[in-house]
């Protein structure tokens, strides 16, 4: 499909990439990950044409149809609805409406053969190119991304830059291309539609290239991950986590190699160094020095997960009560997003705020912070609380004069200048790195410097707005490790759900304009809320609820009748349940065989399908305890 054959690429004297190889089949759903800067978004463009190799090849099929998502498409404007934005991915159907519409108007004054064959020609083609479905088809993808019915009729230029992304990827989702390439499709997008994405790229038929730091979305796609470092691509066989696995063995196999090479060497020059003195031993010394030379050195591994060594510094410890949120109402005009409602912020609480875009996380999250004062009710801070408020505007707060050690060493003086170059370390900023002016950074490095600012603060009090934006794998689990660390309480949006099950002891979502509190992980979080009948089958619960009074209104049905329906109605579910039953154990059995297991892409297919068949299961086990209740309520 698509190959890349011994790539160099350069920009300026800086090598991204040296003989690197890489062939991509159909089918293949691969992971391009590696650190900030490894070039992951530069391969793309060069994929696809916008940059040229410095030297090597990539050569593809002409007739290759390629989507291409990147962040450049944020500067697409247009006046026309979004609608109508997503439906230009339908280029040719488009044309022949047109020519179709045209060809109508004429047939109401000319009546010609010419015409009417030329009509049925197009109508035909229009016919066999789905071109009847193909709103249809633009208003369930731009569904699946979070747009309303009525938002799918407004202007692609009254939209922010987010959600603008979501139209483009709608757009390209429906020019149904050979391969994706998918460049952070998740940084725009809330749980609900990144879960969607997921659902729709697993049933995807053509070949996907993500490059994404959201190791969940990640799991949930690919069936091969290919790491972009020190310019060379190097494929693993598997998911992320496979990645992981197989990458930790390949090191510590490289490792042993490693140490086992430099005791041979260390050996061969204490060899050279005793005999080298001896006449009769200089041919063997000359010998053993030019082999030593033609060997091979292995390297060894280097650490590419940095782990924090810098401690959190607080002066006071808060009362146990952080902040108290009484009868809160917040609305916008048209739009009310908080209603009469409260809760409390705990001295040790770790809290997810999380939910769908426009349902008030982040004017939640302003209010906790005192940023947002335009809102009904109270919200209290208690004793001795100290707060710290990150959020992506905040890097205009940052001096552009100032190197990013100088702005660090002036916000958290009590830290020394050795734990503050530590924490830079871990954002990437390494070695001479701490002196760049903030002024010459990149939007996503301005982020790195004001979330390591956050963490410096002499705050007991955290409120973190989507902190993991911009960072890399690496950086995350640099966070994670600092806030499993931290002994104050924070709350935090963030749409990482790898972040948030591993910071969270308690999650908040917003339902019915009231704060809704779990406690627990989001994991568990979201085991509970798959099983909640009223979240994920509203319309099944609904009619479950509405057909006994139907036919007890019935006066043709009497209740020996309902019953005799009924009970076959279960026979039946439950010949459903012993064959949904048999499949999944023909499914546990195959996920133990070796063929199965010991085959990534076998192992994803039988999961997915033993996954599937659980929930089916489960549904038909739900749906005969309802029915089973019913028959003895009438019995009774």
């Amino acid at each position: 499909m698509i190959s890349i054959n011994n790539l160099t690429f350069e920009i300026g004297s800086r090598v991204l990439y040296e003989d690197a190889n890489w062939h991509i089949k159909p089918g293949d759903k691969a992971g391009l990950i590696g650190a900030n800067g490894a070039g992951k978004s530069t391969l793309l463009k060069l994929i696809v044409g916008d940059y040229t190799p410095t030297a090597g090849t990539i050569s593809m099929a002409k007739d290759l149809k390629i989507g291409y998502l990147n962040q450049d498409l944020l500067s697409y404007h247009s006046e026309k609805s979004i609608l109508h934005v997503a439906m230009e991915a339908f280029e040719r159907q488009n044309q022949l409406h047109a020519e179709i519409e045209t060809l109508l108007r004429k047939l109401e004054t000319d009546y010609s053969d010419d015409i009417l064959h030329k009509l049925s020609d197009k109508q035909t083609e229009f016919e066999a190119l789905d071109g009847y479905n193909i709103e249809f088809r633009a208003h369930e993808i731009l569904a699946g991304l979070g747009f309303s019915e009525e938002e799918q009729e407004r202007p692609l230029a009254t939209f922010s830059g987010g959600w603008r992304m979501r139209v483009m990827l709608a757009r390209i989702l429906l020019q149904a291309p050979d391969i994706l390439l998918l460049d952070e499709p998740t940084n725009h997008l809330d749980l609900p539609s990144i879960k969607w994405l997921e659902s729709y790229l697993q049933s995807f038929e053509g070949s996907i290239v993500i490059v994404s730091h959201d190791r969940y979305f990640l799991d949930r796609i690919i069936n091969k991950t290919v790491e972009s470092r020190k310019g060379k691509l190097t494929i693993y066989a598997g998911n992320y986590s496979f990645y992981l696995e197989e990458k930790a063995l390949r090191e510590e196999i490289q490792s042993n190699q490693y140490k086992n090479q430099q005791a041979k060497i260390k050996q061969e020059e204490k060899l050279i160094e005793r005999f080298r003195a001896k006449a009769s031993k200089a041919k063997m010394v000359q010998s053993r020095i030019k082999a030593l030379d033609r060997m091979e050195k292995i390297d060894d591994v280097d650490d590419d997960n940095p782990v924090v060594n810098f401690s959190f510094k607080f002066s006071k410890p808060s009362g146990r009560h952080v902040v108290t949120l009484e009868h809160v109402s917040k609305s916008y005009p048209n739009l009310e997003i908080l209603k009469d409602t409260g809760a409390i912020i705990e001295k040790g609480d770790k809290i997810a705020l999380i939910g769908a875009n426009g349902k008030g996380k982040s004017t939640l999250l302003r209010i906790v912070a005192d940023a947002d004062k335009a809102f009904e009710g109270t919200c209290t801070k208690g004793h001795n609380v100290s707060q710290t408020f990150f959020a992506q505007h905040q890097l205009e707060a940052l001096h552009l004069e100032n190197s990013i050690l100088q702005e660090l060493v002036a916000f958290a003086p009590k830290h020394t200048e050795t734990e503050l170059r530590s924490i830079l370390g871990c954002f990437l900023f390494t070695g001479d790195d701490v002196f760049k002016k903030i002024k010459v950074l990149s939007g996503g490095e301005k982020s790195r410097v004001a979330l390591a600012k956050a963490l410096t603060a002499d705050a007991n009090f955290l409120v973190l707005d989507e902190p993991t934006n911009h960072l890399d794998m690496a950086s995350v689990n640099i966070l994670i490790q600092a806030l499993q660390q931290y002994e104050g309480t924070f709350i935090v949006v963030s749409h990482d759900r790898y972040f948030l099950d591993h910071v969270a002891n308690k999650i908040w979502f917003i339902e019915d304009k009231q704060i809704k509190e779990y406690p627990g992980t989001y994991e568990e979080y979201e085991e509970w809320n798959a099983k909640r009948p009223a979240k994920t089958e509203p319309k099944q619960e609904k009619k479950i609820v509405k057909e006994p009074k139907k036919e007890k209104a019935d006066p043709s049905d009497d209740k020996n009748r309902v019953l005799q329906r009924k009970h076959k109605e279960l026979s039946q579910l439950e010949a459903k349940i012993a064959e949904t039953d048999g499949q999944v154990k023909q499914l546990e059995a195959a996920l133990a065989d070796e063929a199965i297991y010991g085959d990534a892409q076998k192992l994803q297919e039988t999961t997915r399908a033993y996954n599937s068949a659980k929930a089916s299961l489960d549904q038909l086990q739900e749906a005969w305890e309802t029915l089973a209740e019913e028959i003895m309520e009438l019995e009774g």
